[in-house]
């Protein structure tokens, strides 16, 4: 009788546990996508979530409320995100968010969901259904059984913090890079998760992100660099920045306050990264080097051209690049290649001075001469003409790794001749004074494809 109730009693008090807790294992989320037409999946039902082993998983809703009518966007799963953690309730927490989202544990939590700050509202039309109420049975068995469930949730506690002693974001191995970390920003708009930095720049850092069922790129942008963001963003609103060889826009944010506050510029992203980072991993065949060269080009002309009127939006002015390099040419997975970081662009409106356009800037191991030496003529034409030398240099690092020719190891332009971390002084001497350029080898001449035209 004795040991009846012993068992009786632990196997309850688990159960107890696990209820206190709230971290239930979550297998399968409600589903629904309003947009279900353009995306073409289905438009409601059930999801099986997949992840990581040792990451948790979550079901999420995400929502509309335009004076008091709730359009339901989407449901489904989501990745491991602690503000998710203990949550049996798909509860949204912010004040005024614009889209509502919340996100809960275990088997089809995200079937109700609710908006808490409703629930004290005056005057809200909108009716909000509490929680379900636990039975009373079950009250009464934890009351009973407390001491052990106490004991049970200490175990699990202590086992939950041993398997999650990484952080959910920000798979950056520290001991590879020696540089400080910059700090990862909160996800501040929902459905936007960050996942990992993918690079470092100038002006901050890159993150892949996921927004709803797509992965997009979040620049980070430190408050005293605001001035770049609004330069790039300000490029991207430009009439007639669409192009299939120009970085796709999404938004621009800004999160926090005071010291801690960062901008965010969104883009779409891309699996493949950079030119740089392709040629480093790979070689490209003669067909490959034609269609990146190709696409390139296409994507800087278009960005140097002066379009009156662009589909009704008012004219696209001529916009020069000024940091053009192949870190800043993304890579399709087609190898189609895509222009970003428009950080230092410049616009050229008629009727209208340009923006800031003082002499050296960019990266100075794609500097122009003239950049170089100072004695650049601040005139429209001059501008382009110093992208279109930087280009120049590209197409070089892409003959470098052709397989049709002697492929050696990946190397920067001028990197034979003066290293990888050139001082201002080094350029200035090796391409103004000595008038050096990235060497041409003689098996390249010896390929029909860069025989000059007579």
């Amino acid at each position: 009788m004795s040991f009846s109730w012993l068992t009786c009693s632990l196997l309850l008090g688990t159960l107890c546990a696990g209820y206190s807790l709230g971290e239930a294992e979550t297998r399968e989320c409600v589903y629904y996508n309003d947009n279900w037409r353009t995306e073409r999946t289905n438009q409601s039902g059930f999801e099986r979530c997949e992840g990581e082993k040792d990451k948790r998983l979550h079901c999420y809703s995400s929502w509309l409320n335009s004076s008091g009518t709730i359009k339901l966007v989407k449901k489904g799963c989501w990745l491991d995100d602690f503000n998710c953690y203990d949550r049996q309730e798909c509860v949204s927490m912010e004040e005024n968010p614009q889209v509502f989202f919340c996100c809960c544990e275990g088997n089809y939590c995200n079937e109700r969901f609710t908006h808490l700050p409703d629930l004290i509202g005056i005057g809200n039309r909108v009716k909000i259904r509490p929680p379900p109420r636990v039975p009373s049975l079950l009250n009464v068995l934890v009351y009973s059984l407390l001491p052990l469930c106490v004991l049970s949730l200490a175990l699990v506690l202590a086992l939950w913090m041993y398997r999650h002693r990484k952080p959910p974001y920000g798979h950056v191995d520290l001991s590879e890079d020696p540089g400080l970390t910059p700090p990862s920003p909160s996800v501040g708009l929902k459905p936007l998760q960050l996942l990992e930095i993918k690079a470092r720049g100038r002006f901050g850092c890159v993150w892949k992100a996921q927004l709803m069922s797509e992965y997009v790129a979040v620049k980070v942008f430190p408050v005293q660099d605001k001035q770049s963001w609004i330069n790039e963003r300000d490029i991207f609103l430009t009439p007639g920045m669409r192009h299939e060889n120009l970085l796709r826009y999404i938004a621009a944010e800004k999160h926090g306050s005071n010291l801690e506050t960062e901008l965010w510029l969104i883009t779409e992203f891309h699996e493949r990264g950079s030119l740089t980072d392709h040629l480093k991993g790979n070689t490209v065949s003669w067909g490959d080097l034609c269609h990146i060269a190709e696409t390139m080009s296409r994507g800087l002309a278009y960005l140097h051209e002066d379009i009156p009127s662009y589909k009704g939006e008012g004219p696209k002015p001529t916009i020069a690049h000024r940091d053009f390099k192949s870190k800043n040419v993304m890579v399709r997975d087609d190898l189609s290649a895509i222009i970003g970081d428009f950080g230092l662009a410049v616009r050229f409106e008629p009727g209208k001075p340009p923006g800031d356009t003082h002499g050296q800037v960019g990266t100075r191991r794609y500097m122009a001469p003239e950049v170089l030496e100072g004695a650049i003529n601040f005139q429209r034409d001059s501008f382009l003409r110093i992208d279109m030398y930087a280009m120049g240099l590209v197409l070089w690092e892409l003959v470098s790794r052709c397989t049709v020719t002697d492929v050696g190891e990946y190397m920067l332009p001028f990197e034979e001749e003066i290293g990888q971390h050139p001082t201002l002084e080094d350029l200035q001497d090796v391409v103004v004074h000595k008038k050096m350029r990235p060497a041409i080898k003689d098996c390249w001449l010896k390929h029909p494809g860069f025989e000059p035209d007579v």
